[in-house]
């Protein structure tokens, strides 16, 4: 079955499910998913898959939620987490993935705001605590075992439409609450059309996903497998930090393509690339990356180990998922200094404005990055002041109603109008692929006894992932912090990635001559 036959069939979709169970008519017998149990490998078809979730839809279908109504998806991807997702697509609600390492405030304040009817984990789960007006629920190889039923509602609703919301992904917020990006169908629909245009992959594909549930990039990744008739296969979270068990899972699986964040390869390339090469080379044919830059050092020697492997730098955000999906030459010439972005995928434009509100055109010239696309969110769930701050009107047309993304991102064209990434305009990182506000750790931080202020940076550090570092300013007579005791406190409400690694005691943050905090200045401290 080729690409262009799933392309034709997906053209006449309009909701998540049925763009992902489309191999279930195409291609059934395939394997829509490699499962992993007991140290042995199997498959679950196409078929198999769309009746997990027919029937995992019907027993849902049970508990009498409203189409919009909220589910709290709380598990790694795994095969019964994506049929989940797909039952609760199946019938118009709109799931909420969060991390089962969530932290127990964290999770509140999800559950606080969005207001859920339902909270699903794994049969395995270990999540208690639960607020009492909300439902709960396990899923697993015996279906739904419904724990406590939702409180009682009434349906209002009878048609999905595309423009309902398919899931809310809470990322980092400057508020010092989640901010959770709304992403319609559509706008999913749009995302998953572009990204297959490229024909990263195809149906003889086996995918492997490394990314958690709750970061959107998984998301993608099940959409560019089950989207070709492909298959995914899910990577359990606790490989990820040991190369030579990660590699032989890939082998063993018979892993054509890997997706994830430049930092799973790290370890592997520099203390296991003969085994790289022996184990993945000829088999893996793909990788595609995201959330970090990929230090080139490190390109140029997996390029090595897997000769002729496609490389793609897939650059984007939550509230679009993805913007580009751009080619790293292969060979990568020894004079290029930096990879580009490339172009907006197909359906999707990037437009580079500089700080006076003109296109920028010439190259080299820095500007701000602005995303004109159908695969744009929404919204950030009930908040719509920091919506109206990023979802702005068209700068080339202001009076049309049309609105763009404001990313954040800033980037300079080249020669050929390809566009460079140039870093961000706010307090915005990204830390292990995950997007991270800087504020929201500062906030926390600064709860903590005897702490007056505090600023967090990233510091670079020389071919490692960057270290996250905290610079506090300590009220009079307090006592210096115990590290560990800080960094626990953090623990309690903010995921551990979050949580700094370096924690430093200043008698004054510097500052601008605009009296901000000079986070450049922390950050040559901190390198002297």
């Amino acid at each position: 079955m080729n690409r262009e036959t799933f392309s034709r069939v997906h053209g006449s979709v309009d909701t998540l499910h049925e763009f992902l169970l489309a191999g279930a008519r195409l291609t059934p017998e395939r394997p829509a998913i490699v499962e992993h149990a007991g140290g042995t490998f199997g498959t679950i078809s196409h078929r198999q898959l769309e009746r997990r979730v027919t029937e995992l839809a019907a027993q849902l279908d049970e508990l009498g939620a409203d189409i919009g109504d909220r589910v709290v998806l709380e598990s790694d991807t795994s095969p019964w987490s994506i049929a989940t997702l797909l039952a609760c697509s199946t019938l118009g609600l709109t799931f909420v993935p969060v991390s089962p390492e969530t932290p127990a405030a964290r999770l509140k304040a999800i559950i606080d705001t969005t207001r859920p009817v339902l909270h699903l984990q794994p049969a395995h789960g270990t999540r208690d605590g639960i607020p009492a007006g909300v439902g709960t629920a396990r899923f697993g190889p015996d279906g739904l075992l419904v724990e406590r039923a939702p409180e009682p509602r009434s349906r209002h609703r009878r048609e999905l439409v595309p423009t309902d919301p398919a899931y809310v992904v809470f990322t980092s917020g400057t508020t010092g609450r989640p901010k959770g990006v709304v992403m319609s169908h559509r706008a999913v629909l749009a995302l998953y059309r572009g990204m297959l245009s490229h024909g990263v992959v195809s149906a003889e594909d086996r995918v492997a996903t490394t990314s958690p549930l709750q970061f959107d990039f998984s998301l993608l990744d099940i959409g560019l497998a089950l989207g070709t008739g492909a298959a995914v296969v899910p990577v359990p979270r606790d490989l990820l930090r040991w190369p030579r068990r990660l590699i032989r899972f890939l082998a063993d699986a018979e892993v054509t393509q890997v997706n994830g964040v430049p930092s799973i390869w790290r370890a592997a390339l520099r203390h296991e690339a003969e085994m790289v090469a022996a184990e993945l080379g000829g088999r893996v044919r793909g990788v595609l990356y995201s959330g970090e830059r990929f230090p080139l050092p490190e390109l140029r020697t997996l390029q090595s180990l897997l000769p002729g492997v496609r490389i793609v730098n897939c650059f984007g955000s939550s509230e679009s998922i993805a913007a580009s999906f751009t080619d790293v030459p292969n060979p990568l010439p020894e004079d290029v200094e930096e990879v580009s972005v490339g172009h907006a995928h197909p359906g999707a434009e990037m437009l580079l404005i500089g700080e006076d509100g003109r296109p920028v055109d010439e190259p080299g010239v820095v500007g701000h990055i602005h995303l004109r696309s159908g695969a744009l969110f929404t919204s950030y769930w009930d908040d719509p002041e920091a919506t109206a701050r990023v979802l702005v009107p068209d700068p080339l047309n202001p009076h049309s109603g049309q609105l763009v993304f404001r990313t954040g991102d800033l980037g300079s064209r080249g020669p050929n109008g390809e566009l460079y990434f140039r870093g961000r305009a706010d307090s915005l990182v990204k830390i292990r692929g995950n997007r991270v506000e800087l504020g929201e750790i500062e906030r926390r931080v600064a709860e903590f006894r005897g702490v007056r202020a505090a600023t967090a940076v990233l510091l670079p550090v020389r071919d490692r992932e960057p270290v996250l570092a905290v610079f506090v300013v300590l009220s009079d007579d307090a006592e210096e912090p115990d590290h560990l005791e800080l960094k626990a406190f953090c623990l309690e409400a903010l995921p551990d990635y979050m949580v700094p690694q370096e924690i430093r005691v200043l008698d004054v943050l510097p500052s601008t001559v605009n009296g901000k905090v000079d986070r450049t200045a922390l950050i040559d401290l901190a390198l002297r």
